[in-house]
């Protein structure tokens, strides 16, 4: 087949799998994903692409293995060790320090069984305290596997699994059930496990830190790029990137800069976006509010009608005491309705049901907010938000002080701003196009930079390669190791076996030979040794009725040949001379060797009393 036959035959595998089952494996490196898919077709007995693609549609079981072998799942607790310390010492204190007493979010990418998410669950429980960890920590753990996402949520593993994590933490935070390491599951409550695609699914915000160690090599240079900007939108500012060895994102040093370089770990860069920065300029909204007092009940009569904010006052019994004037001209109260029942009025359930809320505050004596309350009382759209506040003394619950904040300017100011931030947008984007124009005049003095950040790239992407296949040859040594263990257990067994049947065979007190369908003898034992003088292994193999023994073996083919035929148990007495050349009596008994059929027979041969001499 030609390499365009064969490259077209590829990509409508890669469609089919899109189609099927939702899988895009576009954005991840050819060679990789050729080399992968080629060993699961050598394990199915399948030479073309195309018919790879045909053996899928005819056994659908085809495509979990096939994505686990493409989804290499290799991963270990404390993986580079030395990275973990620096991380330890150096970047947890500081990623405290920072995020002072707020809950911690810790993003675990491309996590596969979870070792590395437990990890660093680990070390902040150590740095903030379990009841900390249980308060502050919040760990997302995500992958494109299933299987392996089922695994990790168990937080089960064996003991050649955990053998990276320090003594004395595996005795802290593991508990010992069945020869298996289960992890704490008052700390596992902590680690949230999910599906999750780096290049179609949007990355998880507000972030502390992002670890993604040796996932980003399985990806071209396109989907790395797309990747790290989404990364770079989920960390807060002073978050922090944790990356493998085998990456080091000399080609995005826009976006991050390093803190140990050695240990692939980075920072935030800051945005230089212009949304963000005026974003980050915005004044957050807010009121405050102060009331004085005074001993003349009517300079408190009226501060209260002037206030700007529309109030009522109702009392225990549920009567209309006060209504500033701001509340008469908003929700069109008169002077008759003070004194009369507050749930008469149109105002108890207009814009909004307000009795339960009345009926809460003073149950539970704290503030009760209705927020995003739509109000048409003029004709003109307002946007209210409604305070219902307890009056308190001593005694217990005076009343109900409910006040109307009209903040429905505010809500146009927020629209005006989204507007504006819109036509900003807009704005930078044409100033972004002639900005564009420009740089083109400037690409010719950049070539040589170009040309060597290239082959960096070139360089980058080798090293990645070399990963790859440092992680499935691991892959390919744990699948042997496991089939080693079996091997050698089934060894210990057999041995076993063969041991009780040494014993069995020594202890009867008749001398046993088994032979096979074809007569040929496959066991000897020492009493059929000590009877006629030949050792196990000179007898091994050779046909029965041709042995020069001091029985006349030969008068024994009927009864075994009637036996092997199934005739049942066969007996016959015939005139020997053992090894010492005493005559004697012999009976031989034949026994069929049952199974599933007759395999061979077993003769049972012993002296009988009164021989001849």
């Amino acid at each position: 087949m030609s390499a365009e036959s064969s490259a077209t035959e590829f990509t409508k595998l890669l469609d089919y799998l899109k189609i099927s089952r939702g899988f895009d494996f576009s954005a991840y490196k050819v060679s990789t994903l050729i080399r992968r898919i080629q060993k699961r077709m050598r394990d199915a007995g399948v030479k073309t692409y195309s018919e790879y693609t045909d053996y899928l549609e005819v056994h659908p079981t085809e495509f979990g293995p096939l994505f686990d072998t493409v989804l290499i799942n290799v991963t270990s607790f404390f993986r580079d060790p030395s990275a973990w310390q620096h991380l330890a010492e150096h970047i947890i204190p500081r990623l405290l320090k920072d995020s002072a007493d707020r809950p911690i979010r810790v993003w675990s990418a491309g996590c596969a069984s979870g070792e590395e998410a437990f990890t660093i669950a680990m070390l902040l429980a150590e740095a903030v305290g379990e009841e900390g960890f249980r308060r502050r920590v919040k760990i997302y753990a995500t992958d494109a596997d299933e299987g392996a996402l089922s695994a990790a949520r168990q937080g089960n593993y064996s003991l050649a699994q955990v053998e990276g994590v320090p003594p004395e933490l595996l005795e802290k935070y593991f508990d010992v059930v069945n020869d298996r390491c289960v992890f704490r599951s008052d700390l596992r409550r902590c680690l949230i496990f999910g599906r999750h695609d780096l290049i179609q699914d949007a990355a998880i915000s507000r972030l502390d830190l992002l670890i993604c160690r040796n996932t980003l090599m399985y990806f071209n240079a396109e989907a790395q790029e797309r990747i790290l900007a989404r990364f770079h939108f989920a960390l807060q500012k002073s978050g922090y990137l944790f990356l493998g060895k085998a990456e080091t994102l000399l080609s995005h040093d826009s976006n991050f800069k390093p803190v140990e370089l050695k240990h692939r770990i980075f920072t935030r860069a800051p945005s230089s976006n212009l949304r963000d920065r005026l974003l980050a300029f915005s004044p957050a909204p807010g009121m405050t509010e102060s009331a004085g007092t005074s001993r003349h009940a009517r300079t408190r009569e009226i501060s209260f009608d002037v206030s700007p904010v529309a109030q009522v006052v109702i009392d225990r019994r549920g009567f209309l005491v006060l209504a500033n004037e701001r509340a008469r001209r908003l929700l069109g109260l008169a002077p008759t309705d003070l004194g009369r029942l507050f749930q008469d009025l149109e105002v108890s359930y207009r814009p909004v049901e307000l009795r339960s809320s009345i009926e809460e505050a003073q149950t539970s004596r704290a503030l009760v907010l209705v927020k995003d309350v739509e109000w048409r009382g003029t004709g003109e759209v307002r946007y209210l938000e409604i305070q219902v506040t307890p009056l308190l003394d001593s005694t217990g619950v005076l009343g109900t002080s409910i006040s109307f904040l009209d903040l429905t300017q505010a809500r146009q100011l927020r629209n005006d701003l989204e507007r504006v931030n819109q036509e900003l947008e807009t704005a930078y984007e044409e100033l972004q196009s002639a900005n564009e124009e420009l740089e083109t005049t400037n690409e010719e003095l950049q070539s040589t930079v170009e040309e060597l950040e290239t082959t960096n790239e070139e360089l980058q992407s080798a090293n990645e390669e070399l990963e790859t296949m440092n992680e499935e040859l691991q892959s390919t040594n744990e699948e042997l190791r496991v089939m080693n263990d079996q091997i050698v257990q089934r060894s210990e067994e057999l041995d076993n076996v063969n041991v009780y049947l040494e014993v069995i065979l020594a202890s009867l007190r008749d001398a046993v030979v088994v032979v096979d369908r074809g007569l040929q003898v496959k066991l000897w034992n020492e009493q059929a040794e000590d009877l006629w003088g030949l050792r196990p292994e000179e007898v091994r193999g050779k046909p029965f009725l041709d042995l020069d023994i001091g029985l006349p073996v030969r008068d024994l083919r009927q009864p075994l040949e009637a036996a092997l035929n199934g005739g049942g148990e066969q007996e016959k007495d015939l005139e020997a001379v053992n090894r010492r050349g005493k005559p004697m009596h012999c009976r031989v008994r034949c026994s069929p060797l049952k199974g599933k059929g007759v395999h061979g027979v077993i003769l049972l041969m012993e002296e009988l009393a009164g021989a001849t001499s």
